[in-house]
């Protein structure tokens, strides 16, 4: 048996096919495995050596850390490319527990956690940890990085981080009106560096930016240092591995409790950290996806090794999984190597790391500290109305402690998650021009809580009325039942008509015909709308292709004729389409279903690529043309637009060069279509070299959007009205994992998502508009 998509712990015989498959494909991946390698490499000995100053570590530690997280977790863990070392988000916990027990038990603490994390991986939890809200593990890491900043500002102002965040702030006035000397400018170097690397702009083929910034800062603040010849603190290493090995300690009796809590603090918070960062790591590559209980199992041994080494605990940390994502890493091996140069690196050129300033270190710190403090995760939280949530954990954090602050966010988010899953609206209307009619809306889930509220609107509604009640709800429990059945049948007595309309499952409906409650299942008769007819419920899925469409134009008759008559028998005589939408024949891409639209809204056009050849006289495709010129000319639509989507055949088709491989059936159609498409791959041009697969194809397909969308304008009618400023061309992108439709801003020349708030309408046409 093989692991699914979705990273279940595999079988015996999973984990015995698994390096066979990677010996077969180590040649062909070696050489960008050691490139990656080399880059995390010098992205991991700065980070590693400041994250061991800033939790009061030997330094030493830090390099163990990188050396076991690497090589321990890459060899046995679930994850193709995560990189797994000393994390900034478990700084203050080590901190703390230094200051608390000392190095030798924090080591101990470490070993303990791994042994927790393995445990929890054999047990397969590892999904559990995905349920915390996310809101709380951002929170949690603004907080932890806000905290890292406060203390590491001191060091770079010359001075000593107090003992908690709160001291810090109080003490930074102080601190800014001393004089420190030396040690300032180093660090402002250092985070000047940082700040300005990054918008550097690229000298021809050289590409400044592809050198890591953090290696760019700390070289150049320590090069500023010794060629100034300023006296500054500076990094101090062992004489040898050997002498600076200090390994676990027991505990005393009375340490026992707050060890115990302190392994699980380190467990959850390493484990939540890993496994987060995997999952968004899959995103960057399209390799095997990662096995999450495995990965704990891989993180907990390096945890236990790197804890029995005397090194840092170690997670998955995002910058350097990104940075060996980017620069082309495929397989575990480039996370292996990179352990293995910053071994050798530090036992060979020991001198030149000593040469580094610890206020460099500190500026860094300070640096990614603000950058844990992400503003692109509060905007997002912000549209899920979970942004209290992120403040609350920033705040306990910041003002109480890691733990204390977690433990608060993690209840406000179960309260609003509760309030939500309570919370229902109810709209009424007196509907004009009818008397004595009402429309009643019931929307949310209709539990007991909610049963006041809506008895409270439904006897307001006159005597005698008729009253058309929409019920959108996602459940409704037996108490809402009764209070509504009860309600009708006392209208309905006393001269009052009611229809009821469930728009999505019919809570109401069941609940007249059976004797108990219903639980809280979906229905087992009718499916979502918008499911495909394989994750129904209702036994369908084993019919045959013909007998699937004959069963849905029956749910079809039963569900919605009724419904849809009026509006069709409108429609009927016809059709004025808002748009002429021009998609991809991917049965994955819906164009109703993304954009909320109905019958006689879009004029749509699919083909595979979601391609407009080009019109020449006597050449052009005549499917496609005729389209455009029958939707402009006759139809005379306001829009136009051009819709591509993640992970398209059509993209990969062309970026491999429209391969036809032994053996299979006659493509000769296909490959001439995409031909085509050979415009958008010279749009995209070079920069796709040393991209993942994935996100050149995704960088292809939005080049192919812009591609056609200037394809539509060699059509005389399409420029005609386009100049007239009668016609608007829109780019737009849908996202197969995310669900989100993504539009071409004009300005920008990006595509932004939409994300449930209205682009200002002058920068959604995604072609500008230059009248004549």
């Amino acid at each position: 048996m093989r692991e699914d998509a979705q990273g279940t712990q595999p079988t015996q015989e999973g984990y015995d096919s698994q390096p066979a498959r990677r010996r077969i494909r180590l040649p062909h991946t070696a050489a960008a495995d050691f490139g990656a390698s080399l880059v995390v490499f010098l992205v991991a000995v700065p980070l590693s050596l400041g994250i061991a100053v800033a939790s009061g570590a030997p330094l030493i530690a830090g390099i163990i850390a990188v050396v076991v997280g690497g090589i321990v977790a890459g060899a046995v863990g679930g994850s193709a490319i995560q990189v797994s070392g000393p994390a900034a988000g478990l700084t203050i916990i080590v901190a703390d527990l230094v200051f608390t027990y000392g190095w030798g038990i924090t080591c101990l603490i470490t070993l303990l956690a791994g042994l927790v994390q393995i445990a929890l991986g054999l047990f397969r939890v590892a999904r559990a940890a995905l349920a915390i809200s996310p809101a709380v593990i951002h929170g949690m890491l603004a907080g932890i990085g806000i905290t890292i900043a406060l203390a590491q500002l001191h060091v770079v102002l010359g001075g000593a981080p107090q003992s908690s965040a709160i001291a810090n702030i109080q003490e930074l006035p102080g601190q800014i009106a001393d004089n420190h000397g030396p040690a300032v400018m180093v660090g402002l170097v250092t985070i000047a560096v940082m700040l300005v690397w990054s918008r550097i702009p690229d000298l021809g083929r050289v590409r400044l930016r592809r050198v890591p910034s953090a290696l760019v800062a700390v070289a150049a603040a320590t090069g500023v240092a010794v060629f100034a010849g300023w006296q500054v603190e500076r990094v101090n290493l062992p004489d040898s591995l050997a002498s600076a090995w200090s390994g676990p300690a027991l505990p005393e009796t009375g340490q026992i409790h707050g060890v115990v809590i302190a392994v699980a603090t380190v467990a959850m918070v390493a484990s939540v950290e890993s496994l987060l960062c995997a999952v968004a790591v899959d995103r960057l590559h399209d390799g095997r996806r990662v096995r999450l209980n495995r990965e704990l199992f891989g993180q907990g041994a390096a945890n236990a090794t790197s804890g029995a080494l005397g090194g840092l605990p170690v997670a998955g940390v995002i910058v350097r999984s990104t940075a060996n994502a980017r620069a082309g890493a495929r397989t575990p091996l480039s996370t292996i190597l990179h352990s293995v140069w910053t071994l050798l690196f530090v036992v060979l050129f020991a001198s030149a790391v000593e040469l580094i300033p610890m206020a460099a270190l500190a500026g860094l710190l300070v640096y990614i500290g603000l950058q844990m403090v992400s503003l692109a995760h509060m905007r997002n939280l912000r549209k899920h109305h979970e942004v209290s949530v992120y403040l609350v954990t920033v705040a306990g954090v910041v003002g109480l402690g890691l733990l204390e602050g977690v433990l608060i966010g993690f209840a406000l988010a179960v309260l609003v998650s509760l309030r939500r899953l309570t919370k229902v609206n109810v709209r009424t209307e007196e509907r004009p021009g009818d008397k004595n009619e009402w429309h009643v809306v019931v929307q949310g889930s209709l539990t007991f809580l909610g049963v006041p509220q809506v008895t409270q609107v439904l006897r307001t509604i006159p005597t005698g009325a008729k009253v058309d009640l929409d019920l959108h709800v996602d459940f409704m429990d037996h108490a809402a039942f009764e209070s509504i059945h009860a309600w009708r049948l006392d209208h309905e007595r006393t001269g009052g008509r009611v229809d009821i309309d469930e728009a999505h499952e019919n809570w109401y409906e069941r609940n007249c015909t059976s004797t108990a409650p219903v639980a809280k299942t979906p229905s087992s008769s009718r499916s979502r709308w918008w499911a495909p007819w394989g994750m129904r419920q209702d036994g369908s899925s084993g019919e045959s292709a013909s007998g699937l469409l004959v069963a849905g134009a029956r749910e079809y008759h039963s569900s919605t004729t009724e419904k849809m008559r009026t509006l069709m028998g409108r429609l009927s005589q016809r059709q004025r389409p808002a748009a002429l939408f021009i998609a991809c024949a991917d049965a994955r891409v819906v164009p109703n279903l993304i954009t909320a639209s109905g019958p006689g809204d879009l004029f749509t056009v699919r083909n595979v690529g979601n391609f407009v050849p080009r019109w020449e006289p006597g050449v052009s495709d005549d499917s496609v043309g005729s389209a455009v010129e029958y939707a402009v000319s006759v139809l005379e639509v306001p829009s136009i637009v051009v819709c591509g989507h993640s992970h398209c055949g059509a993209m990969r088709a062309l970026i491999e060069g429209c391969p036809v491989r032994p053996g299979e059936a006659d493509l000769s159609s296909v490959v001439r279509w995409l031909r085509h498409g050979a415009p958008s791959v010279t749009r995209l041009g070079t920069d796709r070299h040393g991209l993942p697969a994935a996100e050149t194809v995704r960088r292809l397909a939005e080049a192919n959007i812009v591609q056609q969308l200037e394809h539509l304008l060699s059509y005389p009618a399409v420029r005609e009205r386009y100049e007239a400023g009668r016609l608007e061309l829109t780019g737009m992108y849908f996202d197969l994992e995310t669900a989100m439709v993504h539009v071409l801003d004009a300005s920008t020349r990006q595509f932004v998502a939409v994300g449930g708030h209205r682009i200002p309408e002058q920068r959604v046409g995604g072609m500008e508009h230059q009248p004549q």
